[in-house]
């Protein structure tokens, strides 16, 4: 009897409601969710996102908000500060800088874009095929050192001088812009997709995959591609700025997008010459765009890149 009493009291049955106390409460989210609850979080992405999209929505709608396009002109409303009829003022030639600076901020945007996609796909397919044939035989790691010795020689020469050479070859426009900086512009995410391909071939994973015979269309598909998605996005949300900022040196050196188009690089040309005189909007609006958007888009990519990374996660 005494020993079975000093069973009970060793050993007790749990109350049910001690056993909920210690039940795991918070659903199940997905991956994408959790990475935008965690955007939302980070205060300086938050406001990059917000701001992307402000100026996204006035490039857009901007220019149909007032009754002038960017390219007409009135000489006796040359030169008038912002006000009431033109909010952002007009410049030399009586245009409205509103339209033209909502008119330019969509060929910035558009440069940019275009240009980080078509980075991107040639990024993807050199760095893809490097990575993933380096160490499959002799016929594997020339190709490998093929285009590695290409992408090294790329990234060696400047690259401006490069956009800076074809432009003054090629006839100047939109799209000569985007092919320019296309050249050696996706010589960064060739590097940054090898690497990442070279990394994910060693985990177990993917040595069972191949070991169970899986083809090689699968393993890129559904075990490479998925696990480096992270950080090809985060890389293209740093890739468009670098466009929009060289589209906008060009425009600015008179090497980008021609009359009467208009750039942020061309009004901020077009300005330097009358800073002095008194005229500051006209200089003023395009820049704080150009600066508003760098920062937009490098602390929406930080903060993409913490979302993205479970290893820097805190909570």
């Amino acid at each position: 009897m005494l020993e079975k009493a000093s069973q009970d009291t060793l050993f007790r049955q749990l109350q049910k409601d001690r056993l909920r106390k210690d039940e795991i409460k918070r659903p199940s989210v997905s991956q994408a969710k959790e990475s935008i609850r965690r955007v939302i979080k980070n205060k300086l992405a938050l406001t990059g996102t917000i701001l992307l999209l402000f100026i996204l929505f006035f490039a857009l709608f901007g220019p149909k908000m007032v009754p002038y396009s960017y390219s007409d002109q009135s000489l006796a409303n040359g030169n008038l500060a912002p006000g009431g009829k033109h909010w952002f003022g007009t410049d030399d030639l009586g245009r409205d800088m509103w339209a033209r600076t909502w008119y330019g901020a969509r060929i910035s945007l558009t440069i940019g874009v275009a240009a980080a996609l078509i980075d991107l796909v040639i990024g993807l397919l050199v760095g893809g095929i490097s990575g993933y044939m380096a160490g499959r035989g002799k016929f594997g790691d020339r190709v490998d050192s093929l285009l590695m010795r290409l992408v090294e020689i790329l990234y060696s020469i400047p690259y401006l001088l490069v956009v800076i050479l074809l432009l003054v070859v090629m006839k100047p426009g939109l799209w000569t812009i985007i092919i320019a900086l296309s050249i050696t512009g996706w010589v960064s995410m060739a590097r940054v997709v090898r690497g990442q391909i070279l990394q994910i071939k060693q985990q177990e994973f993917v040595a069972a995959a191949q070991k169970l015979g899986t083809s090689h269309r699968t393993i890129i598909l559904k075990h490479l591609f998925p696990n480096m998605l992270g950080i090809i996005i985060v890389n293209l949300t740093f890739t468009i700025p670098q466009a929009i900022f060289a589209e906008a040196f060009l425009s600015f050196i008179g090497l980008g997008v021609q009359a009467p188009i208009a750039s942020w690089g061309t009004m901020a040309n077009d300005a330097l010459g009358v800073i002095l005189s008194g005229q500051w909007w006209r200089l003023f609006f395009p820049g704080l765009l150009i600066s508003l958007t760098m920062f937009a888009f490098n602390v929406f990519g930080d903060g993409l890149q913490d979302a993205l990374d479970p290893h820097q996660t805190k909570d």
